[in-house]
């Protein structure tokens, strides 16, 4: 079996267009693209073999490392030639669930799937490998690429960076400037990257970056360009593969460039469409109320997208008002019967703080996620029997500026309800004792 991949316009499904082009939209219809793959060629091997061949390949390495995303090649990038894989060990990240999580979201199954736990510390990896991985493959074809750019609110940059580095292909990497953390802005910096603080918000940069993009020297990374969307499908076949091929009945994921929406729909729709599983659930996508666009089209059932200045949110990886995949999530959204919320700064800090206790470090984001997930459950459009899956999209660690200003209470228009402070006592047995004391009878509260 050979399997065959191609561009395809969203709304113009008989413009094809080879993966080697160096294109983003359709020149057809201006429409994003999206990667189309020979279902009936996949379909030759049965359900089973798929699952079994995926088991099989989660102990082999890939140039030295064990990748979650090219494990499924023939359903990401199926003609690229091995030597041109650029991997750092992407995916097969762990799919957290404890007995404190479910009781403290009072959800009789809810899990975390910790995407964060990547090279670079974000679920950004997971389509990067594949970006770069092709863009090495043209390079090698004779394709007159120098470099490779994007806009980035600080996850996607790092990714880019590191997956570039590793391959040789120099990176220039658009950032608005004091809007991201220090732990994200480092990170590219540290990979030797050309970083570029803009004057600007992510849109700004988002718009300087199409047009830096627009001569086929300089080739795009942003999540328009539908190569990233082939690796983070990989995220929802993951979660189903890592439950045993059963389905769970939502999955909730933090929205801001829209992007990650329309991938985790694509590589569950795949495993439908192949056998693997007999059922979808349902997506929510979670906003910051300080960058909600989708949100408030959500509330006019999507009759448009009216862009917003994103304001000043913890959540800064989200904090996008005029997101380039929007057309992408909606239809995502649509099939899935799907749904939009938003969280206050204090919601996504509280959210985010009270998933801390079950053990986790969460991020800005994921706080947002969880955030929306209670408000869903309060108007019963997610039952508390039902089964959830948390999309985290980043690792806690790159928000220390964050947690320490929930435990100090001086995050703004937040009340820290699960502060927690270091207690400074004597050094002495009898005050150590009463403070432990103390803090038990509290826990057991």
């Amino acid at each position: 079996m050979k399997a065959r991949a191609w561009f395809e316009s969203i709304d113009k499904p008989d413009s094809r267009y080879s993966l080697d082009e160096v294109i983003y939209t359709c020149p057809k219809t201006g429409s994003l693209l999206q990667v189309n793959h020979d279902l009936e060629l996949l379909k030759q091997k049965s359900a089973e073999d798929w699952k079994s061949l995926f088991k099989k390949r989660a102990t082999t390495q890939v140039h030295g490392q064990i990748s979650g995303v090219w494990s499924k090649k023939e359903w990401v990038l199926p003609d690229l030639p091995e030597e041109h894989i650029v991997t750092m060990g992407e995916g097969y990240s762990a799919l957290f669930q404890s007995e404190r999580l479910n009781r403290l979201f009072k959800q009789a199954d809810l899990r975390v799937k910790l995407s964060g736990n990547s090279h670079t510390g974000s679920f950004k990896d997971l389509g990067m490998t594949v970006l770069v991985s092709q863009v090495k493959s043209m390079i090698a074809q004779g394709k007159p690429i120098h470099a490779v750019a994007c806009a980035s609110t600080g996850d996607t940059s790092a990714a880019l960076a590191a997956y570039a580095a590793h391959a040789d292909i120099p990176a220039i990497i658009l950032l608005p400037a004091g809007k991201i953390s220090i732990a994200q802005l480092i990170q590219p910096v540290a990979n030797g990257a050309t970083v570029l603080a803009l004057d600007t918000d992510f849109d700004g940069c988002m718009k300087i970056v199409k047009q830096l993009t627009a001569t086929p020297e300089i080739y795009l990374a942003n999540s328009m360009n539908s190569l990233r969307i082939e690796g983070q499908k990989t995220v929802g076949i993951e979660v189903v593969e890592q439950m045993n091929w059963e389905v769970p009945d939502w999955f909730v994921i933090p929205g801001g460039n829209l992007g990650n929406v329309s991938a985790l729909g694509n590589g569950l729709l795949m495993l439908k469409a192949l056998g693997l599983i007999n059922k979808l659930p349902r997506i929510a996508v979670a906003q910051a109320q300080k960058a909600n666009p989708l949100y408030l089209s959500f509330l006019n059932e999507f009759d448009k997208l009216t862009p917003v200045t994103a304001g000043e949110t913890q959540a800064s990886a989200i904090r996008i008002g005029d997101p380039v995949s929007y057309p992408k999530a909606v239809k995502t959204l649509r099939e899935f019967n799907g749904v939009v919320g938003q969280a206050t700064e204090a919601e996504l800090s509280e959210a985010s703080a009270l998933a801390d206790l079950s053990g986790l470090f969460c991020d800005p984001h994921t706080g947002v996620a969880l955030a929306v997930l209670q408000k869903l459950q309060a108007d019963k459009t997610i039952r508390p029997d039902e089964s959830v899956v948390v999309i985290s999209t980043a690792n806690g660690l790159k928000f220390t500026d964050f947690k320490t200003g929930y435990h100090r209470n001086t995050l703004p228009e937040v009340e820290a309800k699960q502060m927690n402070r270091p207690v400074e006592v004597k050094a002495t047995l009898e005050a150590v004792k009463a403070a432990v004391m103390s803090k038990i009878e509290e826990f057991k509260k």
